[in-house]
């Protein structure tokens, strides 16, 4: 089972203890899952029909519905087909009473053509004034169209939405609390995206997904102590070969500053440098010059080494005229 999925799973036994919160939930399923239709038994009626390919948003909208309106199953049109991604569950309200009902609850009144989805109402909706509202919305719009994927393999938090509108409001609840959701076009979707790994922590918290974050964040400290590590050991890697490189150069251009000249016409300082640069290959200018007598600071020891290849040069340069 994916990360995506232990997260909704904890999020489907989550529903908020008050009424306006559960409304603001309800809200959200069907804000992504929802649409009217014509209900046929008098002008202007609707339907509410409800579908998804989750079964637990299917049960959290019936558990919703029951506990919010007292709509038993029993007054539901529901249904269960085949699909290639998935069974797809469907409910229709065929009472436009109740459908009436919920979509006043839910600021829905004005629902739009029959047939077509329900959009997500304005951040500035009477039923989304409250934080704890906001962050019951949020959470029916992530388990009606959102995933994320596993931290030990990448950060990202996506919702997907079918409308610029949609994504517009939902990314505004959630900057609301100070994260910085962006929105991104995918073929015909709007997708609202999160890549920071603490913004994503905190998103996980503000749905109130409390074992999924524990299990992020374990996750997330895991990796950034190895990240650490890592960027450590191939700094250090990179100051080794640095040294080594150097090392070499120095040691090329005593020997030919010896085999053209001889050491012996360098000065007494330069000299000495050259001796314990050829005992000592793999030592550092630190090490270098602890072994001078009397030593010799780190930079006074690499003033000597380039003299000496200042003197290499012109040794070589001299010869080619």
């Amino acid at each position: 089972m994916s990360f995506s999925s232990d997260v909704k799973n904890e999020l489907y036994g989550v529903t908020g203890s008050a009424r306006h919160c559960r409304i603001a939930e309800l809200a959200a399923l069907i804000g992504f899952c929802g649409r009217t239709e014509p209900s046929g038994k008098r002008p202007g009626a609707q339907t509410l029909c409800f579908a998804t390919t989750h079964r637990g948003v299917f049960d959290k909208y019936l558990f919703l519905l029951k506990k919010l309106f007292h709509v038993e199953t029993e007054q539901l049109q529901t249904s269960s087909r085949p699909r290639k991604n998935g069974d797809v569950y469907e409910a229709c309200i065929p009472d436009p009473d109740i459908t009436e009902r919920i979509l006043e609850a839910i600021d829905y009144g004005a629902a739009g053509e029959h047939g077509a989805s329900i959009h997500v109402p304005d951040v500035h909706s009477v039923n989304l004034k409250k934080n704890c509202c906001r962050r019951a919305f949020i959470r029916g719009a992530f388990l009606a169209a959102g995933s994320v994927s596993d931290p030990n393999r990448s950060y990202h938090f996506e919702i997907v939405c079918e409308t610029r509108e949609m994504a517009d409001g939902v990314s505004s609840l959630i900057c609301s609390f100070g994260i910085d959701a962006r929105i991104v076009r995918r073929q015909k979707y709007f997708v609202i995206y999160i890549k920071d790994s603490s913004q994503i922590s905190d998103m996980l918290g503000l749905m109130e997904a409390t074992v999924s974050l524990l299990n992020f964040e374990n996750v997330r400290v895991v990796r950034e102590v190895r990240g650490g590590v890592n960027r450590k050991v191939n700094c250090e890697t990179a100051n080794i070969e640095k040294t080594a490189t150097a090392a070499a150069r120095q040691i090329e251009d005593i020997r030919y500053i010896e085999k053209t000249v001889g050491l012996s016409r360098l000065s007494k300082a330069l000299d000495e440098m050259a001796e314990v640069r050829l005992q000592y290959p793999t030592a550092t200018l630190a090490e270098l010059g602890d072994l001078l007598e009397p030593p010799v600071s780190k930079s006074g020891v690499n003033h000597r080494l380039r003299e000496i290849s200042r003197i290499a040069d012109d040794l070589r340069n001299t010869r080619r005229q």
